[in-house]
């Protein structure tokens, strides 16, 4: 079984605090997640985030319901913090976020360790579909946070988001500040 690497850098227009602050609430999780996911947080009322926060969701991925337990492994207000998988759909998921000042810009930076279950079968489930929806889900996220942080560099590569069949309905999201390196 293979951990799989996902490296991603996204330059916003707005000040490294600023930045920090839209991941403070997870509500804003609802916000940067693309809607053919349905993604919804259980919480029934705002909450404040610390190292050792338990967020719980649920989402419909190919149309199979399933519920996602995540922990905040660190949380360093401002620079960085950490989410690791409880319970979900992966054997190991750990995302680091990291926040870095650029002037009045921010780099923000993530990498993402993962690990699918199911042994041979996971794999080939990586290579059929769980790596191209990752793509996706990133390039919606990158999209929706310039839309609530003014962009600061470029769009995201030079091509538009992926259409056709297979494709989940973006809205009318293209892609915007960024650039990722997925491996494994």
């Amino acid at each position: 079984m293979s951990i799989h690497l996902v490296e991603l850098e996204q330059t916003l227009g707005a000040p490294r605090q600023e930045a920090f602050e839209l991941f403070s609430d997870p509500f804003n999780l609802e916000r940067i997640t693309p809607p053919w996911l349905r993604f919804r947080l259980l919480a029934g009322e705002r909450f404040a985030i610390s190292a050792g926060t338990l967020i719980e969701y649920r989402l419909i991925l190919h149309g199979v319901p399933l519920r996602w337990v995540t922990e905040i492994a660190a949380w360093e207000p401002g620079r960085r913090f950490v989410d690791v998988q409880r319970t979900g759909p992966y054997r190991l998921w750990h995302h680091v976020h990291e926040f870095v000042a650029d002037g009045d810009r921010t780099l923000m930076r993530d990498t993402i360790r993962y690990m699918l279950p199911l042994g041979p079968l996971g794999e080939v489930a990586h290579r059929a579909f769980v790596k191209r929806d990752l793509e996706q889900i990133f390039e919606f996220r990158s999209s929706a946070i310039s839309g609530l942080l003014a962009p600061a560099s470029p769009p995201f590569g030079s091509e538009s988001p992926p259409s056709g069949p297979e494709s989940p309905p973006f809205a009318s999201a293209s892609p915007q500040p960024g650039s990722a390196r997925f491996t494994k």
